[in-house]
């Protein structure tokens, strides 16, 4: 189905369970999404019965209950939907005419960076697999990429220079995944723009004095950005620590199905 604008959403919802008590629905249906990715679900398959009239809906559960784990809405049926290999369900890819869409959660490198080495190697597997699709189709890729790419994506800069998530070999990490061909179509249209955020925490009232991180994406592949037509975040929404960040593209021509 051809469409003139596409609108692709992305929501890190902390709890799918949770956030269906806090207006989720009304925001689902209020943003008429094509696309409607979710990241850190938490759930177990049989744990909500959720109605979306209209969408396909899959789901890659975490092994381990109450953690991790993606979700995928779309309107029209991909025509093929894979899932990552690992434990912890935080992969997604779904197969359109003349495109990917891929949703992800990344791994964070936890407290004291204790985990950071597993998410390096976890992001180098992570950017071979994106470029494995890429040579077939476009990719449009989202999700808590749990980085802060450069100083102007946080509120912080200094005193977070060791924290996971904005690690000199975090942030170079994910500069290689956008040298290896993508692009962060936030930055794309708002190169510039400060105290601009998609996650706060939840202690010391972040979120009302805007001390936030920008570390939830939509990437695409570059031969793509002539497609693009907005990318924002949803900073308004409340639910989750994250707020959606929603992508614009130009649907004329651009098909769903082969």
């Amino acid at each position: 189905m051809d469409k003139s604008v596409l609108k692709l959403v992305s929501w890190n919802v902390n709890g799918l369970r949770s956030v269906l008590q806090k207006g989720f629905m009304d925001y689902f249906l209020s943003s008429d999404a094509d696309v409607f990715c979710l990241q850190e679900i938490k759930l177990q398959a049989g744990q909500v019965d959720l109605h979306l009239p209209g969408y396909k809906a899959y789901y890659n559960y975490a092994k381990r209950p109450g953690y991790s784990g993606t979700a995928l809405f779309s309107r029209d049926e991909p025509l093929s939907v894979t899932y990552g290999d690992d434990d912890e369900g935080r992969v997604i890819a779904a197969e359109f005419g003349d495109f990917f869409v891929v949703t992800c959660y990344t791994p964070n490198s936890q407290d004291g960076l204790k985990r950071l080495g597993f998410r390096l190697e976890w992001d180098k597997a992570f950017r071979a697999f994106l470029k494995e699709l890429d040579a077939k189709k476009p990719v449009l890729v989202c999700g808590d990429l749990n980085v802060a790419h450069k100083e102007i994506d946080i509120k912080n800069p200094k005193s977070n220079l060791r924290n996971a998530g904005f690690t000199i070999e975090e942030r170079e990490s994910f500069t290689n995944t956008l040298e290896s061909g993508f692009v962060d179509t936030f930055r794309h249209f708002h190169p510039d723009l400060r105290d601009a955020y998609s996650w706060w925490s939840y202690r010391f009232h972040a979120r009302e004095r805007n001390a936030g991180w920008r570390i939830d994406y939509w990437l695409c592949s570059e031969r793509f950005v002539p497609r693009l037509s907005g990318s924002e975040i949803d900073a308004g929404v409340t639910g989750s620590d994250h707020a959606p960040v929603v992508l614009l593209v130009d649907g004329d021509g651009l098909a769903f199905r082969e």
